[in-house]
């Protein structure tokens, strides 16, 4: 009995260092995949690739596109390897859907997709943090090959405010687009306040990006055409509810 009492114990401790490796639960298909391609513009949507993530394996192809976009739900997203603050644990509420063309597909996607591999296989946090800014620094990610965009036009986005300086994270409607722009600055464009009306620079270097906010219009048209489905996202996590400034504009 107390073999069976010690082996039951190894296996209990097994799978929560497994859960904890993994931090996430999965969305329901559907859902996902209907999240996912939200952050697309209308017209792109049916023929993108979509993807959804299996927590004990990565992400994975549930629909084959034809038009070199591509969309997905990142849970550990890019968003969290800037900054010097420390990664000190995987957190089981981030949701961001991104889309984007087949050059961003090629390099810019790759992080989200490495950093949900190897967390997992079990990476701990502090680990695959230094691992993927390591390969920022070495050139292992590189600059898209060609000016493109990625969209991010999703009803609903949780992520950091401003993960150059810190770790804290906010639920908002906030449809954007990302146009990329390898070595282009802040001072280059003229660019506005993060989170204000006008484009501003994120990642400065090989990997920036200028990000150009949607209007007022543009927010609470996403938000009226997906409200069963930001109905849905509050009913599983109440962190996923739209502020109520938001919700009800």
């Amino acid at each position: 009995m107390k073999t069976l009492s010690k082996l039951a114990l190894a296996l209990g401790l097994i799978v929560a260092v497994e859960a904890v490796a993994q931090g996430i639960e999965p969305l329901p298909r559907e859902l996902e995949m209907e999240l996912a391609a939200s952050a697309l513009p209308p017209h792109l949507r049916e023929n993108a690739t979509i993807y959804i993530l299996d927590p004990e394996k990565g992400f994975e192809v549930a629909h084959n596109g034809t038009n070199g976009f591509h969309a997905l739900v990142a849970r550990t997203g890019d968003d969290m390897f800037r900054g010097s603050w420390p990664l000190t644990k995987y957190r089981d509420d981030i949701l961001y859907p991104v889309g984007f063309d087949s050059a961003g597909a090629k390099e810019q996607m790759r992080v989200i997709l490495d950093a949900a591999q190897m967390q997992a296989k079990g990476t701990p946090p502090q680990e695959l943090k230094k691992t993927i800014q390591d390969r920022f620094k070495s050139g292992h990610y590189k600059a898209p090959e060609r000016v493109g965009i990625a969209y991010m036009l999703a009803p609903i986005m949780r992520t950091y405010d401003d993960p150059e300086t810190n770790d804290k994270v906010s639920t908002a409607n906030h449809p954007h687009t990302m146009i990329y722009a390898p070595g282009v600055s802040q001072q280059d464009i003229g660019g506005g306040e993060l989170g204000g009306t006008y484009p501003h620079i994120i990642m400065p270097g090989p990997h920036a990006m200028i990000i150009q906010a949607m209007g007022e219009v543009e927010q609470a048209a996403t938000r009226k055409e997906y409200a069963a489905l930001l109905k849905r996202l509050c009913e599983i996590n109440d962190l996923w509810c739209l502020p109520k400034e938001q919700a009800h504009h």
